[in-house]
């Protein structure tokens, strides 16, 4: 039993069928040895025309022009596209041309893997190209590729439409969509960038659990799986705060961690369940030291990525340029509602809630209900880069307390584009303190909050042997990526994202 074939399946695999009766081996293991790609040769052709008397490169094939003893063609291989000129009689010397008749004319597709050698030249149409002198296949597609045109302007246009199929068959969507790669290629360099800056400044990269016993660090819901051999529940960890502050505690000044993290809930067009978080940790530092840290960092990267501090961001340009504006919690709500709640206690924030039409449920406290307000009425109004800053005390119950008021916490969070896109306080280091702090959370999990944080005793017990005053940061690189990408959705820039089950078509005889 198989899947149904087209017509063009059909006729694909009955040519790899004669290439290997023909003794064509159309999949060879030998190496096909490259020097040169299609960037660097339209990059540097014109000005060191020497170097490019023999060279050797390989691609698919994406179109194929025929002209009966000749016949032009496009590759492209990982950095671009190039034209290849093809000619029987020299790439079949002599008086058999059956190479090229049947290889060239009649075996290979469009999607087709070749490594070809020759030299490059320019058209008579201006058109640097290469003149092939030899080829050979290297892999044959028994697929054939979408439909592909482009306008006289260079937009390129395909019948790759549907999201549900350039998700889940991101591969084909990579080989069609040149700014697929593009965005990809941006995600390395907001990465790297961020990297450099840490590395230049002295501090660790380090590693630290994936599957952990308690999931803490955030409050979320996790996913659950179980080891055989210890017979214990385990953690996809939501979040690794908890264990790069350990690492403080053993002594190091500043350690950071890009991180796979996984939460047990929606998906939309910025969250996926798993995703990719940054957090780093400095000793001896606060919030306010880190905010001055974050906004250098971003306009590094916007720097590194674009050239320049301004991004585009669909209708907005957005500017990374330091400094960033600073608004704390309650100044915004009290901005975009008219609300003062700095005083509410949980009843009058219901009512508040009930005024401004936000649905809650009963098992939130006053530090959720507060959160909800500046969802639904303040955050899609700070476009350009803002710390929103000062948060309840009950929302954050890792934070410091703040130094001027106990009801609050020194905290921050950056707001770009109407998102959140980082997260981070002046770390609470007080392991009496925290231990109450873990134990609301506990009474909020006994209300059916299934966010709310677990106790992790062993986290309390290297607190109590001491933390130094520390600054924590966490940043959201997907999300990131999507601005320094002008992408809207978070599926743009994660290779394969996470999908329903693809419904399987019926299987018939063939």
């Amino acid at each position: 039993m198989s899947i149904e074939l087209s017509e063009q399946e059909i006729t694909r695999r009955a040519k790899l069928t004669e290439l290997s009766q023909a003794g064509i081996n159309p999949y060879p293991a030998e190496e096909f040895h490259i020097n040169v790609n299609a960037a660097d040769i339209k990059e540097n052709y014109e000005r060191d025309k020497l170097n490019y008397k023999d060279i050797s490169i390989a691609g698919r094939i994406m179109i194929v022009r025929d002209m009966g003893k000749a016949a032009f063609a496009e590759i492209q291989d990982s950095t671009g596209k190039i034209q290849l000129y093809v000619k029987r009689d020299e790439i079949c010397p002599g008086e058999d041309k059956s190479l090229y008749d049947f290889v060239w004319k009649k075996m290979l597709d469009l999607g087709d893997i070749i490594g070809v050698k020759g030299y490059v030249f320019t058209t008579k149409m201006g058109e640097i190209s290469i003149h092939v002198t030899s080829l050979q296949l290297l892999s044959k597609s028994l697929k054939p590729l979408p439909v592909v045109r482009t306008d006289e302007e260079g937009n390129t246009f395909d019948n790759v439409t549907d999201p549900e199929f350039r998700y889940r068959q991101r591969y084909v969507d990579l080989i069609i969509n040149q700014q697929v790669r593009d965005t990809f290629r941006k995600r390395t360099q907001v990465i790297n960038s961020m990297r450099n800056f840490f590395n230049d400044k002295g501090y660790l990269e380090v590693e630290t659990p994936i599957l952990q016993p308690i999931p803490g660090g955030a409050t979320a819901r996790p996913f659950m799986t179980h080891h055989n051999a210890l017979d214990v529940p385990l953690y996809l960890r939501i979040a690794n705060e908890l264990y790069l502050k350990r690492l403080i505690v053993g002594g190091y000044d500043g350690v950071y961690e890009f991180a796979k993290a996984f939460r047990n809930e929606g998906m939309d067009r910025t969250h996926n369940p798993e995703f990719t978080m940054l957090e780093i940790y400095v000793a001896y530092k606060d919030y306010n030291w880190m905010m001055n840290f974050t906004e250098q960092m971003l306009e590094k990267v916007a720097t590194d990525v674009h050239g320049t501090t301004l991004v585009k961001v669909g209708e907005q340009e957005i500017n990374f340029q330091a400094p960033f504006r600073r608004v704390t919690m309650y100044e915004a709500i009290k901005e975009h509602t008219g609300y003062d709640i700095s005083n509410m206690d949980e009843a009058q924030l219901r009512d508040v809630c009930k005024a401004l039409g936000i649905p809650v449920e009963a098992s939130m406290g006053k530090g959720k209900l507060i959160d909800e307000i500046f969802g639904e009425k303040c955050e899609h109004n700070y476009i350009q880069p803002t710390y929103i800053t000062d948060y309840p005390i009950e929302t954050s119950p890792l934070t410091k307390k703040h130094r001027n008021n106990p009801e609050l916490v020194e905290r921050f969070e950056l707001m770009v584009n109407g998102k959140e896109i980082a997260n981070a306080y002046s770390e609470l280091n007080d392991p009496v303190d925290q231990r109450a702090r873990f134990e609301e959370q506990v009474k909020l999990m006994e209300r059916g909050d299934d966010e709310a944080m677990f106790v992790d005793q062993d986290f309390l017990r290297a607190l109590e042997y001491g933390m130094p005053p520390t600054a924590g940061m966490g940043i959201g690189i997907d999300r990131l990526t999507m601005l320094m990408t002008n992408n809207t959705s978070i599926q743009e820039v994660l290779f394969f994202p996470q999908m329903r089950p693809e419904k399987k078509p019926e299987l018939k005889e063939v």
